[in-house]
């Protein structure tokens, strides 16, 4: 008999330690958020009612794409509906839900973040806001999933932030870049209004990127005996 702690056992202690530096970046408070990881047909995801912020291994639960659970012993989020369908309908990796407080103040407030910093490009753009709805219920989940398209994030209207991507690292990244991005349209939303680039402007920032391989370290060119 397969001892339920070795199913996915890495990835479980993938998704504590991600929920416990989500925690000390300010991410994550008390029991609010939830974080999960796919492998195939099979999803480590947090358990309700966890402390994100001292999250162990074992209050990781692991489902398959239907939700039942396959090893843990503790109940799976609320939101598990919502992580299901992130990976149903987009095929992605990883997701991050947080109640971060920049991103929930703005999705109390905006119907839409407009893209005011090229590095949201690295989101799809501008982020939507997703209507309102009550927490772990069908009509959250596909209210999310529709403001999703497109997109590897949402903010959830008086509620909170998630994101998603192929890896957990690069989901985490999502959601600390998100706040951040929250936080510089707070700030200049204070002063003014916040300029917004345009879509010849942003399609340029991919340009660039791609050319550039951005994002990535270079090594440099080893130097030429004719250039020393």
């Amino acid at each position: 008999m397969t001892d339920s702690s070795s199913v996915l056992g890495q990835e479980r202690a993938a998704v504590a330690a991600a929920c416990r530096r989500l925690g000390a970046e300010g991410l994550l408070i008390g029991t609010a958020g939830n974080v999960s990881v796919r492998v195939q047909d099979r999803v480590a995801i947090t358990a309700t009612g966890a402390v994100l912020a001292e999250l162990a291994d074992d209050q990781v639960t692991v489902v398959d794409l239907d939700g039942n659970i396959v090893a843990g012993t503790l109940q799976p989020t609320s939101e598990l509906d919502l992580h299901l369908g992130v990976y149903r309908r987009y095929g992605t990796g990883a997701v991050v839900h947080t109640h971060a407080p920049m991103a929930t103040a703005l999705s109390c407030v905006l119907d839409e973040l407009p893209c005011i910093h090229y590095q949201l490009m690295a989101l799809g753009g501008s982020v939507r806001v997703a209507p309102y709805a009550t927490f772990g219920t069908p009509e959250l989940a596909e209210s999310v999933l529709t403001a999703l398209e497109g997109r590897s994030a949402a903010l959830m209207a008086s509620h909170g932030a998630l994101t998603h991507a192929p890896t957990l690292d690069k989901a985490v990244e999502h959601a600390l870049l998100l706040e951040w991005a929250c936080g510089v349209y707070q700030h200049a939303a204070a002063l003014g209004t916040p300029r917004v680039l345009d879509e010849g402007q942003q399609l340029a920032v991919i340009e660039a990127a791609i050319a550039r391989n951005y994002g990535t370290t270079h090594p440099v060119p080893p130097v030429q005996e004719g250039n020393r």
